[in-house]
């Protein structure tokens, strides 16, 4: 890979490990969604602060999604592996977008209320989101000509 591109790489592990800590809507961190909530829904009846205040263990939280994305990107950028960039783009990608879908479902508007504040409170989406898309722009870069 390109020089640049492992640098880039580099911020964008970073920033999404970094992200997987702040909060990614209304208040709810990573660290606080069952990878259950994930594959089966959140149970009827539940409000958005509900999910804030589950006690979830780490090992069982959509956190260690994240965080394993964040070291697969890191690995790509330290290493140079492609495949290690794809993995941790796809894994952080298909993770924030099973649990878009599963609020979305549940919760209907909650996250087109939340558009207005996507600045000021949820600085872990933004972080996620954008260290993601930047690694995902950084898999699709050309490889460097091999020397003669």
């Amino acid at each position: 890979m390109r020089t640049f591109v492992h640098v880039v790489l580099l911020i964008c592990g970073i920033a999404v490990a970094v992200g997987s800590f702040m909060s990614i809507l209304a208040g709810v961190k990573p660290g606080d969604v069952r990878l259950e909530d994930l594959r089966d829904g959140f149970p009827a009846g539940w409000i958005i602060e509900q999910i804030a205040d589950q006690s979830v263990p780490f090992y069982r939280s959509m956190m260690i999604l994240l965080l394993g994305s964040a070291v697969a990107i890191l690995i790509a950028a330290v290493f140079g592996s492609r495949l290690a960039a794809w993995i941790g783009v796809i894994v952080g990608l298909v993770s924030l977008g099973t649990f878009y879908y599963r609020v979305n479902d549940q919760f209907d508007n909650i996250i087109r209320e939340n558009y207005s504040t996507i600045l000021t409170n949820q600085t872990g989406f933004v972080l996620t989101v954008g260290g993601l898309a930047l690694a995902l722009l950084m898999c699709l870069v050309p490889r460097e000509n091999a020397r003669r």
